[in-house]
């Protein structure tokens, strides 16, 4: 009787736990999906790079405040966790992933499409691929090569399509979208092991933060003390919803994600958001969608999903 007692209890305790990784690295990548197309709606309105920056981490960074205050609050044993080097170490991995590579990827979108942006993105499973064998002693696992041969393809064929007729900008708005991608990727392998030491919720607050307070500490230093002063409702509505719904949301998701299922799993999750992203684009932003599109973000997206399952085996 002892034996299906222990089996009965012992399964609930691994499956739960995956499958609710996996089902917040989902929601977390379709979120995220919202951000070209909030951000390329606040470029149409008239405002720049720093300041759909800053705007987001203005209409963030309270809320990410709110939540450290309620958690050290409601759990004051979590104190104890924050030595001034954890602190340090969590505001200088959260700066790199959330400012840093949000700076890089906001200013690829002035060039490039909202669509083609985050199909350039997605590539950064890859990356956390590579970073991981060099610098972190992940294992090699050669069955994700040719998943990865198959999206870089994908990319190809929209990058050719855009090189025939929307070339202005093109290689510097990828460049710098590949920047961006390889600056996430590294911040993914950097925030597990930080949020090992803080916990996910004080490390995101605490990472969040530290990006917001650089990016208005940017904008500030380039547009003066009123640099927010005389935008109107329109672009105001764009910065709630890219700091709700495509920053706040997310991040928590993600961060709960990487610390229940690790950085390459949770990278390798996100196949839903180049599609989602591509309809919202057609849709709102009236961006074209010809064979080319369809065909490369099939290969992206198929190649991605080849990766992920391809990695969950190891």
């Amino acid at each position: 009787m002892t034996a299906p007692s222990s089996r009965s209890e012992a399964q609930p305790t691994s499956v739960p736990i995956n499958a609710w990784g996996y089902a917040l690295a989902i929601g977390g990548a379709v979120f995220f999906s919202t951000k070209g197309v909030f951000i390329k709606l606040a470029y149409q309105a008239g405002v720049g790079v720093e300041t759909v920056l800053a705007l987001r981490m203005l209409v963030a960074v309270p809320i990410y405040l709110a939540i450290l205050v309620w958690v050290l609050t409601r759990e004051p044993e979590m104190r104890e966790k924050l030595t001034p080097l954890r602190v340090l170490a969590a505001a200088a991995v959260g700066s790199l992933g959330y400012y840093v590579a949000s700076f890089l990827d906001f200013a690829g979108l002035l060039f490039v499409s909202a669509q083609y942006e985050r199909l350039v993105l997605f590539t950064y499973p890859f990356f956390t691929f590579a970073l991981g064998l060099m610098f972190f002693g992940d294992r090699m696992n050669w069955r994700l090569i040719p998943a990865m041969i198959l999206s870089w393809i994908g990319l190809l064929v929209i990058f050719g399509w855009n090189l025939v007729n929307q070339a202005d900008g093109l290689l510097i708005g990828t460049i710098l979208v590949l920047a961006s991608a390889i600056t996430f990727a590294l911040y993914q392998h950097l925030a597990r092991r930080s949020m090992d030491l803080v916990g996910t919720r004080l490390f995101t607050c605490i990472g969040m933060s530290t990006a917001g307070l650089f990016a208005i500490t940017h904008n500030t230093v380039q547009h003066g003390l009123n640099g927010f002063a005389g935008l109107s409702g329109e672009v105001w509505a764009y910065g709630l919803a890219l700091g709700i719904i495509g920053t706040i949301l997310p991040s928590f998701m993600l961060n709960h994600a990487i610390s229940r299922i690790g950085a390459r799993a949770t990278s390798a999750t996100g196949n839903f958001g180049p599609v989602m992203t591509v309809i919202m684009a057609v849709l709102i932003l009236g961006e074209p969608f010809t064979l080319a599109h369809g065909v490369g973000t099939a290969l992206v997206v198929i190649g991605g999903f080849w990766f992920g399952m391809q990695n969950r085996k190891g």
